[in-house]
C-alpha cells in the first residue's frame, strides 16, 4: 500500500510572471500571486535597498515610487504591478555617484542608522517632483515637508537634520529651474 500525498499540490499556486520597469530597466520575474511587491523586489530583483519594517503600511521602510507616487510596497502584491514603472532607492543618483536629494541628507546628517533612508528619500522624492511640476516650481517649507514625510518613521534623528535637507534640496533645484544659481 502507498503512502497517501502530504499536502495538497492543487493548493500550490502556480508562478505568475511579472514584468515592470524598475529604475529604468524592464524586468521580469516569478512569484506566488501573494507575493508582496516588497519581497519581489528584495527577494526576487536582489533590489535590497528597500526595507522591511512593520509589514503594515505603517513605518515608510518600504516606500518606492511607482509611476512617480510614493507607495508602501509591502502593501502591494507584485501582480498589481505588472507593466508599472518603479523607482527604488538603487535608482537614486548614479554609479558613484550621489543624487542632489542623497548628497542634501549627507550635508545635513539627514541619517544615522540608516534604515529609514531609502524610503524616507523615496517620500522626499515624489514631494519634490510634484512641487517642480507647477510653472513656476512650487516652494516648499517645513510644514509641507513635516506633512509629507510624516508617514515616515525615523528614531535616530529626530528629523529636523532630514527636514532641512529636503528644504535645501527643494531651493537648489527650485533655483536651477528658475534659472537661477542658488
Amino acid at each position: 500500500m502507498s503512502e497517501p500525498p502530504v499536502g495538497n499540490p492543487a493548493a500550490t499556486p502556480p508562478l505568475r510572471q511579472v514584468t515592470l520597469e524598475v529604475n529604468g530597466r524592464r524586468c521580469t520575474g516569478g512569484c506566488e500571486p501573494r507575493m508582496t511587491l516588497l519581497d519581489f523586489l528584495r527577494d526576487t530583483l536582489g533590489l535590497t535597498g528597500t526595507h522591511a519594517g512593520c509589514e503594515h503600511g505603517v513605518c515608510g521602510a518600504c516606500t518606492i515610487l511607482m509611476e512617480g507616487a510614493s507607495v508602501r510596497s509591502c502593501l502591494l502584491f507584485a501582480v498589481q504591478a505588472e507593466g508599472a514603472r518603479l523607482q527604488t532607492v538603487e535608482g537614486l543618483g548614479a554609479p558613484g555617484a550621489l543624487s542632489d536629494l542623497q548628497a542634501a541628507f549627507k550635508a545635513h546628517h539627514a541619517l544615522q542608522c540608516g534604515f529609514c533612508t531609502p524610503g524616507m528619500l523615496l517620500t522626499a522624492e515624489a514631494l519634490l517632483n510634484e512641487a517642480m511640476a507647477f510653472e513656476p516650481p512650487q516652494a516648499l517649507d517645513e510644514a509641507a515637508v513635516r506633512q509629507a514625510i510624516s508617514g515616515n518613521l525615523c528614531r535616530c534623528t529626530g528629523y529636523q537634520p532630514i527636514i532641512a535637507a529636503i528644504l535645501d534640496c527643494a531651493a537648489s533645484r527650485r533655483a536651477a529651474a528658475q534659472g537661477g544659481h542658488r
